[in-house]
């Protein structure tokens, strides 16, 4: 699999990362109709989580959210190429944050910064968040058992600035940094379904009570880190903007589970007004019926 990689999947993508966009869009309809007509790609999943949540009124309405999440999909996954060859003016064009005043004022403070955001629109995007803040970001991810592949994607994804941390990594190295005084911008996607086992807070989200993580709130109030929440719009294709909310500048002032409460509460109103741009492939509600009774 190394060897593939190298020879022939590293070459192929790094040649699709230099294809103009329009070119790319076109190569993104026609995948779109092999994924969702020809493989499926996870259409079973997709229509229970739709249903589930009841996004939509209707069939017919479902259907239409299904087909434009699809084709939001397919453009993500050809859009994250491109971060390899785009020139960091051409990042900034398209992926930016409407209100960034508020990263400089923690600055000012000598504050890091928790983002909390999910995955929703172009979040893979927010790997460019570094020329729009004063803080070093940093996102944390889990690795891939492919050490060849994870290596050429982080190739892909840490082109402009921003760092990936391991998630079994991520508490040390948070505690490092803060030690040294360096002020970071910590991104979690904190909208995953999360083991059972290792869970101790359950949420009833998008009308079905889950597991959820609260990394975020505990890591923010070990270190009395600010908090923020990154709504994303994409405003058409390839371009994206961001609106950060602020959660709580002062978390150990909320009880427990309390800011953890609110970003789902805005992530979940942001999904109810736009639903097509959630990543609805991810198995969210698989433990649905194994949640404790009230």
């Amino acid at each position: 699999m190394n060897f593939i990689t190298k020879l022939f999947i590293a070459p192929l993508l790094i040649f699709i990362s230099y294809l103009p966009f329009r070119l790319l869009y076109f190569i993104s309809d026609i995948f779109y109709y092999f994924l969702y007509y020809i493989i499926r790609f996870r259409r079973k999943i997709v229509r229970k989580n739709l249903v589930l949540s009841k996004i939509a009124l209707n069939k017919k309405d479902l259907i239409i959210i299904e087909k434009k999440f699809y084709r939001h999909l397919t453009d993500v996954f050809f859009e994250t190429f491109k971060f390899y060859s785009i020139s960091p003016d051409e990042m900034k064009k398209r992926f930016y944050i409407e209100n960034p005043e508020l990263f400089y004022e923690f600055e000012k403070k000598n504050k890091s910064v928790m983002f909390m955001t999910s995955h929703y629109g172009g979040f893979e995007w927010f790997l460019s968040i570094t020329y729009h803040v004063p803080q070093l970001p940093f996102a944390v991810y889990t690795p891939l058992s492919n050490k060849s592949l994870e290596s050429l994607i982080k190739k892909f994804r840490l082109r402009h600035g921003s760092k990936l941390i391991s998630r079994y990594k991520a508490g040390a190295y948070i505690k490092k940094q803060l030690k040294e005084n360096k002020l970071f911008l910590y991104g979690m996607a904190a909208d995953q379904s999360a083991q059972i086992r290792s869970i101790t807070y359950w949420k009833e989200f998008l009308g079905i009570k889950v597991p959820v993580f609260t990394g975020s709130e505990r890591i923010a109030k070990q270190h009395n880190i600010p908090v923020v929440f990154g709504k994303v719009v994409k405003i058409s294709r390839g371009y994206y903007k961001v609106v950060v909310e602020l959660i709580s500048e002062f978390p150990n002032d909320y009880e427990n589970y309390k800011i953890t409460d609110i970003y789902l509460e805005k992530l979940e109103k942001q999904i109810r007004e736009v639903p097509e741009y959630y990543y609805w492939t991810h198995n969210r509600f698989k433990h649905k019926d194994k949640a404790p009774k009230d």
